[in-house]
Order: structure tokens, then sequence, then C-alpha cells
């Protein structure tokens, strides 16, 4: 959940905010690793150069954590986990692992041979994560974590990273739960939106997708929170076409001021970046980021 600085400086302590997708990992009691995405769909075949964590553990598991991809300086980039996330052929998949691997990047045991943690302390949990030793002889680790704050978000501005995640110590986990027990500080400011339709674009783009017609879920439902066009490749847009479903009348409850306004099914979430809200909800400044098939669009809410 996103919060403030002020409501993080005691009882919490720090970790890094990794621009990838959530990932929960298990390794069942025959061995095999499972990877799931945070609205339970199976991702395993997707990552084939994760495979050997299931060995470097060792045991029985349940971890939380978050597949990342990172650029030539060492940086997240969301825009190269892109052509990971949507892979479900095993032999397209193995390509793209050679060519783009990923990281694994684990912050949380929930259960250990078969016994649940959830109700431990948060820093429990993680001590207990640490105690596994992992074989750091993959693509995985565990991060470390500080109680520094000031500290935190000097590097994490310094690398260029999205923000810092603040952990209540003392905090059981909580399965789908936003809570101010886990608090997103970033320093830019993103927002999941849902995509709800599309206008044409202009010139080589006429008849296909020119800007992307987004909202967010409130009381009422899916309210309308603007346009979005800039950030939008021709790689992306064809995979929007592909993805999105025509409907006739509008899915948000409030009205789009375009007449041209084509509307889709709202299944589809996709990240933006923006520099504020304005005063009657609209998103300023976007730019498109890419799709999040991790999320629900049931759960894409305003992020203040």
């Amino acid at each position: 959940m996103p919060g403030t600085e002020a409501e993080v400086r005691h009882g919490f302590r720090y970790e890094f905010k990794w621009d990838g997708v959530r990932a929960l990992v298990a390794v069942t009691a025959d061995g095999a690793l499972q990877l799931r995405s945070r609205n339970g769909i199976d991702i395993t075949a997707r990552y084939p150069e994760l495979a050997g964590l299931a060995d470097a553990i060792g045991r029985p598991a349940v971890l939380d954590g978050e597949i990342v991809a990172f650029d030539a300086h060492g940086r997240p980039s969301f825009s190269a986990l892109q052509s990971r996330m949507h892979l479900a052929d095993p032999t397209r998949a193995a390509r793209a692992a050679a060519a783009d691997p990923v990281a694994l990047l684990l912050f949380d045991l929930l259960s250990l041979d078969g016994d649940d943690r959830l109700a431990w302390p948060q820093q429990t949990r993680r001590a207990a994560l640490v105690d596994l030793s992992i074989a750091a002889d993959g693509p995985w680790s565990v991060p470390p974590d500080t109680d520094d704050l000031d500290a935190a978000l000097t590097i994490a501005t310094d690398r260029g990273l999205e923000g810092v995640v603040a952990k209540r110590v003392d905090a059981p986990y909580r399965p789908g739960v936003r809570s101010k027990a886990w608090v997103k500080l970033r320093l830019a400011r993103r927002q999941e939106v849902v995509v709800g339709g599309w206008r044409p674009g202009k010139g080589h783009r006429a008849g296909r997708i020119g800007s992307l017609l987004v909202g967010v879920q409130d009381a009422s439902g899916l309210r309308y929170a603007g346009g979005v066009g800039s950030g939008l490749t021709e790689q992306e847009i064809a995979a929007l076409e592909a993805a999105l479903i025509p409907r006739r009348d509008s899915p948000f409850h409030d009205a789009v001021e375009h007449r041209d306004a084509r509307f889709a099914e709202p299944h589809l979430v996709v990240d933006v970046r923006f520099t504020e809200w304005t005063p009657d909800g609209r998103l300023r400044h976007p730019v498109y980021l890419g799709r999040r098939s991790d999320k629900d669009p049931a759960e894409v809410v305003r992020e203040d």
C-alpha cells in the first residue's frame, strides 16, 4: 500500500522496490519448482532458468519474491521483462531465457517442511529465510534489508530503482490483503490502470490504437482516468490489439469525453508513469510502461 515516510519511521525495516513481477515460489515434496503470479496463474514454464532453485533450497518450502530483468547497466527494467512475461511456449521461453535471463529476488518465507509460517512476525520469517542459506549458484538471491530509511532512499535514488518497501517488523503475512504493514514509498509516480477502450491514431496509425482509455476502480465501478498514448510502441500496439475484446457500451461509470472512443472489455491491466492527478481525477502526462498480466482488474484502485 502506498504511504509516506512519516508513517514508517518506527517499527519498520526497509527493502528496495524492484520493478518486476511478484511470484509465489513453491518447492513441492517431490522436489519440483512451481511459480505462480499474484493472481494465481502458473508461470513456471515462462522462466526455465529458475528451475534449479528447487535443488538449491532442497526441501519443501513456499516463498514470496519478485522476478526482475536487468538492463545493460544493472538496473531493473520492466520493459526488458515484457518480452518474457507472456511467453507460454516452452521452446520460445527457453530461447528467451538464454538471450534475456531474469533474476528471482526472494524476500519472505511462508512455509517450510510443511509448517505454516504466516503468523510469524515479519522479521522472524525473514531471519528464517536467510538461515536457509540458499545456494547462490543460479539467478536468485535474498537482497539485504536495512533499518536506515534515509540510506535506503538515497541508494534507491542513486541506482535508479522504483522506490523502497517498508515492512513492519512484528506483522504476520496476510495473503491478498492491502495493509499498512507493507508500505510502498515510490520515487516516481506509477499507477496500474485498467484499459476500457482506445482512440484511433492518425497518419500511419489511422484505424489502429493511437491512445488507450484507462480507469481505476472506485465504489461505483470503473472510473475514467484519461488517455495514454506516449510510450506505445508498434510491437505493444499489435499486442494490445490482439488482447482487447471490443464492446458496444462504455465500461466506465462516468462520461468519456471523446466521440471517437472505441470501448473494450475491462480485463487488461497496464502500468503507467505520470506526473500527478488532476483535480477531476485524470492522469497528467501519463506514459505507457507495459502490460501487467499478473494483476486482477478488480483490484486496481487509485494509489495516492
